[in-house]
């Protein structure tokens, strides 16, 4: 993170408590697992991947720090936003009370990181133990969904010293955007959503009664979804293409727009996400 360079931590009522963050992360894994689980059956399962609708989202320009938006004409409600994002798992730093880490910048802009990947957020943090011990030893890694994020970004950018909110990209996910054919990538956290079809239409996928439009944030995944889609419609294979777009100007336009389409978007965990899903379920009372 190159925008680290003074630490503190922010206790505020937008602190990310560990209390808070586990009950949050821990109530959302049923409906993201069996999501998961589906996207694993469709290597087996026919006819439940669907070319849609077209849907107007915005391009690729990066978000470097999000403050969230009040933006909130034609915008879909917030706990239509929330339901769309809880069930992705990100990662945040705290310290032992769990007020994030905040780093000072520039214009003492106050940042605090949200990484994609658990294993990238353990990595910044035996950095920070290297290059800062005093400040090291005093935090950890804590999970948090990312519904809760935007929810505690859209309540703080109101106010009058708002904490920003940083996603940290997993690079081989950067590095597979920015080598997809004919990528328009800029920077931000990637999503990788397939389209087809004579309209270029959002390649779907059936959850119980309703067509879901999965956004990936691992390039394998939608390449193996992508590959299923072509063996049971070959005469649609030609017409596929993956489109990269930015995290942060898809929770935007959630935030900004009444497009009842945007209520079909699910954002599909990593493979390492996914089994930090399973950990953490396999710890539930059965």
């Amino acid at each position: 993170m190159p925008w680290l360079q003074t630490f503190s931590f922010r206790r505020s009522p937008f602190s990310l408590a560990r209390r808070h963050l586990k009950n949050k992360i821990f109530v959302k894994i049923k409906s993201i697992f069996l999501l998961s689980l589906l996207f694993e059956a469709t290597a087996t399962m026919k006819s439940l991947l669907r070319i849609g609708a077209t849907l107007g989202l915005i391009g690729t320009t990066a978000i470097g720090t999000w403050l969230g938006t009040t933006l909130q004409a034609l915008a879909l409600p917030t706990e239509e936003v929330v339901k769309i994002l809880q069930g992705v798992p990100v990662f945040t730093i705290v310290d032992a009370q769990g007020a994030p880490l905040v780093a000072v910048g520039n214009d003492n802009e106050k940042v605090t990181g949200v990484f994609i990947s658990q294993q990238e957020a353990n990595g910044f943090l035996q950095e920070l133990k290297k290059q800062k011990p005093d400040v090291g030893s005093q935090v950890s890694v804590q999970p948090v969904s990312l519904g809760e994020v935007v929810k505690i970004a859209q309540a703080n950018a109101n106010q009058t010293d708002p904490l920003g909110f940083a996603y940290v990209p997993i690079p081989a996910q950067v590095q597979a955007a920015q080598q997809m054919p004919n990528s328009e990538y800029q920077g931000g956290v990637p999503l990788f959503v397939a389209r087809g079809g004579e309209d270029q239409g959002y390649l779907t996928i059936q959850q119980e009664n309703e067509q879901i439009i999965p956004f990936f944030l691992e390039a394998s995944q939608i390449q193996q979804m992508v590959e299923r889609f072509k063996q049971e419609q070959p005469a649609m294979a030609d017409s596929i293409v993956i489109d990269v777009i930015a995290m942060e100007n898809v929770i935007s336009t959630l935030q900004t727009s009444d497009d009842a389409m945007l209520k079909q978007i699910r954002i599909v965990p990593t493979q390492e996400a996914i089994q930090f899903i399973r950990s953490l379920s396999a710890q539930q009372p059965k």
